[in-house]
């Protein structure tokens, strides 16, 4: 006899009797809500209103290197494409970082170190979403049979904020990112295209802007990358550290300080994510297991090291010589504050390293570019 499974899949059988409308609508909201998503919504499939934004965006080239972004824009116009009889999105969010979140305190730490943007300090979300958003979808399909599914985690051209704010998650503030009015905007947002029609519920309507004549994010960025609703990437530090795989412009090294990977500026500034309020704890799987890298130890870095410090995690994006570049320019600023003979030491073994982009990162912060 075959050995039983020691995680069998579950099974379950068509609803009875079938719902349909708000009804079925409220059935998926409880089953977001019981697979840990803080919150979910609905959203008709309906044409971006972005396109000719995103087109003048894309043709003044602040995407910077992302080439993939000026790629499939007709899926973006159109997202119902991604899965063929596409009704409606259901869209949910994870909350990787409470409202009023600091960052551990290292004033007690010897050696340097550099900042993570919070939703890269816990576990992968592309993985962590997907499994559970699956996990829906295959629920979905026996209990309505004949109803399609489509998971998309970021990695799908559709506008997810865009399709968010229609399905009642919150509103796209100044800094681009989706704002729930009492969540605040460490959300990571998760879309499903589905065949099934889910209207949406009476508290799921969508959320007015609330960024009022405030301007904080435009003003603490630390590269002027935020102009009102719109970011040019070329400039974002979270953009420099995790996309841009070439070397970065020196006129931006000062400017990025002590981030070694992504920022998190214009939401620590926004006072939807100040803590005074709302007790908004985060999902199990972000806890902060990376607040901060070792910058003398990132910059010694070989294949190995990296692949065993980014187990599980999502700074997999950024490869060995770009994270050894952001530790180059971490490192150059904190040797511009205190001179410190220990970090000069340390970049200076890396003065002539193989890697060109280290190397040119490693020479300017000891001044010698």
């Amino acid at each position: 006899m075959g050995r039983a499974p020691n995680n069998p899949k579950p099974t379950y059988p068509p609803l009875t009797p079938p719902l349909g409308g708000v009804e079925l609508s409220r059935h998926v909201a409880s089953l977001c809500r019981d697979a840990g998503f803080v919150a979910a919504g609905f959203a008709p499939a309906a044409r971006s209103k972005w396109g000719p934004f995103l087109r003048g965006w894309l043709e003044a080239g602040r995407h910077g290197t992302m080439d993939y972004l000026a790629r499939d824009n007709d899926l973006r116009e159109e997202p119902a494409r991604v899965l063929s009889g596409t009704k409606s999105f259901i869209v949910v969010a994870d909350q990787y970082a409470p409202r009023g979140s600091e960052l551990p305190d290292r004033s007690r730490e010897e050696r340097p170190l550099g900042r993570v943007a919070r939703y890269a300090q816990g576990r992968n979300y592309h993985e962590e979403m997907k499994k559970r958003l699956h996990a829906l979808a295959d629920r979905l399909r026996e209990e309505v049979p004949g109803s399609g599914f489509r998971t998309c985690i970021d990695t799908v051209p559709i506008l997810e904020r865009e399709i968010a704010v229609a399905a009642g998650l919150g509103w796209q503030g100044r800094n681009t990112l989706l704002i729930h009015p009492t969540l605040g905007s460490y959300l990571l947002l998760g879309v499903v295209a589905t065949t099934l029609e889910l209207p949406p519920l009476d508290d799921q309507r969508m959320v007015t802007d609330h960024c009022g004549t405030c301007t904080r994010c435009i003003d603490a960025c630390p590269t002027r990358a935020i102009t009102p609703y719109s970011v040019d990437a070329s400039r974002c530090i979270s953009y420099l550290t995790i996309e841009h795989r070439e070397a970065i412009d020196a006129g931006f090294h000062e400017a990025i300080g002590d981030w070694v990977y992504g920022c998190d500026v214009c939401q620590e500034v926004c006072p939807h994510n100040s803590g005074r309020t709302f007790e908004t704890p985060r999902h199990v799987a972000y806890e902060a297991n990376i607040p901060w890298l070792d910058l003398i130890d990132v910059l010694a870095w070989n294949a190995a090291a990296r692949q065993l410090a980014f187990k599980a995690s999502p700074m997999k994006r950024a490869n060995l010589d770009m994270m050894r570049r952001n530790a180059a320019i971490a490192l150059g600023n904190v040797l511009r504050e205190t001179n410190d003979s220990a970090v000069r030491a340390a970049l200076e073994r890396y003065r002539d390293d193989d890697s060109a982009m280290v190397r040119e990162a490693v020479r300017h912060a000891l001044g010698e570019a």
